[in-house]
């Protein structure tokens, strides 16, 4: 049985020590990619979005039309950037687009 702690701990810190204990940062980072890329792109551009993947800090996402792939690949710095804020930290450092 676990051992009881006689502290008061806040929420936050019981979730970060439970993240760091079971090594769920990698996992939590990957669904928040994902989940960004689609709030910051709004409808326009997830109908074309078939798939997205958080790999070695490389963001790879596979699109239907090669036409917006070209135009969004004009703004990849910026389509970083702004994930990179959502998120909160410096996770995406390439975007790949297929």
């Amino acid at each position: 049985m676990a051992k009881r702690l006689n502290e008061e701990n806040t929420i936050s810190d019981v979730l970060k020590e439970f993240v760091a204990t079971y090594k769920l940062h990698d996992g939590i980072v990957k669904v928040d990619a994902k989940t960004a890329w689609f709030k910051l792109m709004g409808n326009g551009v997830t109908n074309y979005t078939e798939e997205v993947v958080l790999k070695n800090n490389t963001l790879y996402i596979k699109l239907t039309s090669s036409v917006l792939r070209d135009e969004l690949g004009y703004g990849k710095e910026k389509i970083i950037k702004m994930i990179n804020e959502e998120i909160g930290e410096e996770v995406v450092k390439a975007l790949v687009l297929r």
